[in-house]
């Protein structure tokens, strides 16, 4: 009898985890955002760039130099393709030496060029001294392929965005709707009750490991 009172309860409580883990599901899905945070305005030209995505901004304010990587990704991306500085602050380009042969060149701000390197550890550096002014830049090889940056730099126009660890299923490629989660649970609920009435109304096998 201890046995089969056992059996019940591994079944309800196996139920009770399958409701559990499928309520987790829904909650995980609304903890999606920490709160708002202001970014830069990017423009088109950084935020279509391989690598970003939306909010994303390195914020590297109180430093007196920062590195981005070149050839990053597939090899075709600067990371990170878009950071947020003070003016005076150094930014470090280095070559990952993934992609072929890679360049730094400012397009709209400030104007810096480097030569076109394939050579892993290779440096460029340029130092930003206008203040309230967005800076993007493009690898001339790729940048027909999206190898875009930007460099925003003290007090440029910003907007508020939403961040966090997105732990939406949807928002990470599973597709889950909430009738599937709620089917899902309803046959784990009857499968556990199914095996429970049938153990307790027949016993277990006595072939079963420990049967009588």
């Amino acid at each position: 009898m201890k046995r089969r009172e056992f059996i019940t309860a591994a079944g309800v409580g196996g139920a009770t985890t399958a409701v559990g883990a499928n309520g987790a599901v829904g909650t995980a899905a609304a903890q999606e955002e920490e709160g708002p945070q202001e970014v830069p305005e990017w423009p088109e030209f950084v935020t279509e760039a391989n690598g970003y995505s939306s909010g994303e901004t390195q914020d590297a304010r109180g430093q007196s130099e920062t590195t981005v990587n070149v050839g990053a990704g597939d090899g075709l991306a600067f990371d990170p393709p878009a950071i947020w500085i003070d003016a005076g602050t150094t930014v470090i380009w280095k070559w990952t030496g993934n992609g072929g042969g890679h360049n730094v060149h400012g397009q709209e701000g400030e104007e810096y060029q480097s030569e076109v390197v394939d050579q892993e550890g290779f440096t460029f550096e340029h130092t930003f001294e206008q203040d309230g002014q967005i800076n993007t830049y493009q690898c001339d090889p790729h940048a027909g392929q999206g190898m875009h940056g930007g460099v925003a730099v003290g007090s440029v126009p910003t907007t508020e965005v939403e961040t966090g660890v997105i732990t939406d299923p949807e928002e990470l490629g599973v597709k889950i709707q909430e009738h599937y989660v709620g089917i899902g649970a309803v046959l784990m609920i009857s499968v556990s009750l199914v095996f429970s009435f049938f153990t307790l109304k027949y016993g277990e096998s006595p072939h079963a490991k420990g049967g009588d």
